[in-house]
Parts: C-alpha cells; sequence; structure tokens
C-alpha cells in the first residue's frame, strides 16, 4: 500500500449543537457527526475524524464513489464539496392538546 505523501486543505461546513454537556459538530459535505465536551474539543475530534474518513476511502479505493454519493465534483487537480447553504424554515407541526 503506498503511503499518503499530500495533504489537501478543506474548509466545510460545519453545524455546532448544544446537547445537554455534550456539543455535536456536524458536517453535511461529508455526512458525519462527532461530539467534545466543548466546542474547541468538539472541533479537535472533527478534525482527527474527517482524516480518519479520508484515509478510510483512500485505502479502500473508494475515493470517487464515496465523493461523487456525497455531492462533490472533481476538479482538475482536487475534489471540490458541494455548495451547502443553510437556513431557517418555518414549518407547522401537530401537536398533542
Amino acid at each position: 500500500m503506498d503511503q499518503i505523501a499530500h495533504q489537501l486543505e478543506l474548509n466545510l461546513p460545519v453545524s455546532f449543537i448544544q446537547e445537554g454537556e455534550r456539543v455535536v459538530v456536524y458536517t453535511p459535505a461529508l455526512d458525519i457527526p462527532t461530539t467534545g465536551k466543548d466546542e474547541a474539543e468538539a472541533k479537535q475530534r472533527f478534525g482527527e475524524l474527517v482524516a480518519i474518513f479520508f484515509k478510510d476511502i483512500i485505502e479502500n479505493n473508494t475515493v470517487d464513489a464515496v465523493l461523487s454519493d456525497l455531492g462533490w465534483h472533481k476538479g482538475q487537480i482536487a475534489w471540490d464539496p458541494p455548495m451547502i447553504s443553510q437556513q431557517s424554515v418555518n414549518v407547522r407541526v401537530p401537536v398533542t392538546a
């Protein structure tokens, strides 16, 4: 197996969600979440998880399939993450009386 010789710096959209005493960090660009006791720990763990994710898809030779399925676009030199916008949407839901 070849060693990974290069690194790519990505700017991924993430959401931080406070759930009890934990902070969840999630990116729809890779559809992966992780948690931490605070935002700093969540960011650190997220970086580690993204590195593991890419290492895994490279080692399994599934980069094209996985990133395409997630909406990424293959450019001339590298893959580009999908454009993601975040908005608040007003919805009505049923409730019990």
